[in-house]
């Protein structure tokens, strides 16, 4: 029989979740220069209007379908264009409510992908890129690590086979795509006058409100993930945020320690790291290990972000640093802090002395990181060596936003002296279109 209150809880966290995306385009549009702003959120709005379609058509199918391949692939036409999916059953949870919770999750991992290439990626390469990824790479880890054995249905080898922990996405969400973002950087190389020139984020206020959006939204992606309004949520929903608040303070901490100042930029990053961490493990610690994972992943995403400096990759906005360093902890940590009391109900090394979980956790955490990196750079190469993945350096010198999109994030040429008295070409050229239609 349907009820009512959970279906009300995972509809209302699926919009939260959707939330998201639009908070990290401003997230990630603060960090970057100001002639990239609008491409910088462009690729997350492409990949909510995209991957949107594609979960409907066959991405669902692939993640939730009947498993076809020893636990690595489900049914991509089982429920082709959800088929069957929209009739009234007497469960608990209509079936359309989960097809649009995981959806969002979807969504967003691919838009996470596109902070490793900011400034230097052309727009219909990255959509191209995100159609390919998601269906290849997303989907097959979705089942992986979401899809659960039922009646009569097989699932994903790492939920059933492995019984390793990721309770709303640490190894199918944020490894995934921070090994992507890797890999993407590698294929299109570094930025011009990365390690010589200041890039700077352009508006630190957009960057600070793209966290707080991501912060709100998240508890719908984390405490949503119970699938029900009950008390696995609610430990959730704590252990969220004392990680997230935790992980903020270390951040700020090391920053402090290191640098003698913290800044507005890290407590932004300190509370995504935070998240990011808590995402696998939030079902499985107590709110003291909560606090652990959290500071230690702001404490420990802070020092990764400078790896690009000293390994040579230009991943732009710290994909690799916050979300491949900080899922691989949040999902590793689970071996060492799982609190048997939790709702998860497993032993660690810590708190049970087993390491059975443990290695569990490390397999399903290499495994997904392997398969998307290695995948991700065979789908970068080709599109590269195809129809072009990276701008021209005088297309990158001028701004992607004018270059690609025609566009300006911010009209100072109406500012009259005290900005630039000429408009930018391209931005002339759509104007004059414009007024032609109109006379016409």
């Amino acid at each position: 029989m349907l009820d009512t209150g959970n279906t009300a809880w995972i509809l209302t966290s699926a919009s939260l979740v959707l939330l998201m995306t639009p908070g990290l385009a401003l997230f990630y549009g603060g960090m970057v220069r100001a002639k990239s702003v609008l491409n910088m959120m462009m690729m997350s709005f492409g990949a909510l209007a995209l991957i949107s379609v594609l979960w409907v058509l066959w991405g669902y199918s692939i993640a939730f379908g009947d498993d076809i391949g020893g636990g690595l692939l489900g049914s991509p036409f089982e429920f082709f264009g959800l088929n069957g999916l929209m009739e009234d059953t007497d469960a608990a949870l209509p079936t359309m409510a989960f097809v649009g919770f995981q959806s969002v999750f979807a969504i967003i991992t691919v838009a996470l992908i596109s902070g490793a290439i900011a400034d230097r990626a052309k727009f219909g390469a990255w959509m191209v890129f995100a159609g390919i990824w998601a269906t290849v790479v997303y989907f097959p880890v979705a089942h992986w690590v979401f899809a659960f054995d039922g009646d009569d249905v097989v699932g994903g080898w790492i939920a059933n086979d492995l019984a390793a922990i990721d309770f709303a996405g640490g190894t199918a969400v944020h490894i995934n795509a921070g090994a992507a973002g890797l890999a993407l950087a590698l294929v299109l190389g570094k930025r011009r006058g990365f390690g010589r020139e200041a890039m700077r984020p352009h508006n630190l206020p957009l960057v600070m409100i793209g966290a707080g959006l991501l912060w709100f939204g998240w508890f719908g992606f984390n405490a949503g993930s119970a699938l029900a309004a009950d008390n696995t949520a609610s430990v959730v929903w704590v252990n969220t945020l004392v990680a997230t608040a935790a992980a903020t303070l270390g951040w700020l901490l090391v920053e402090k320690m290191r640098d003698g100042h913290s800044t507005s930029l890290g407590a932004a990053s300190g509370v995504v790291a935070g998240l990011v961490a808590i995402t696998p493990a939030c079902s499985a610690v107590s709110p003291i290990g909560a606090i652990i994972i959290g500071a230690v992943a702001g404490a420990l995403c802070a020092l990764a972000v400078g790896l690009k400096y000293k390994l040579g990759y230009d991943d732009s906005l710290d994909v690799v640093g916050v979300h491949l360093v900080g899922g691989l902890w949040g999902t590793i940590a689970i071996g060492f802090l799982a609190d048997p009391a939790a709702p998860a109900g497993v032993e660690s090394l810590f708190f049970g002395g087993s390491a059975d979980q443990l290695w569990r956790q490390v397999v399903g955490a290499v495994a997904v990181l392997a398969f998307s990196f290695v995948l991700t750079l065979v789908i970068g190469f080709v599109i590269q060596k195809t129809m072009g993945f990276r701008l021209t350096e005088d297309d990158e010198v001028t701004g992607i936003d004018t270059v690609v999109h025609a566009e300006s994030g911010y009209d100072f040429a109406s500012l009259g002296s005290s900005g630039s008295t000429a408009p930018l070409a391209g931005q002339a050229r759509a104007e004059a279109r414009n007024n032609e239609r109109t006379l016409a």
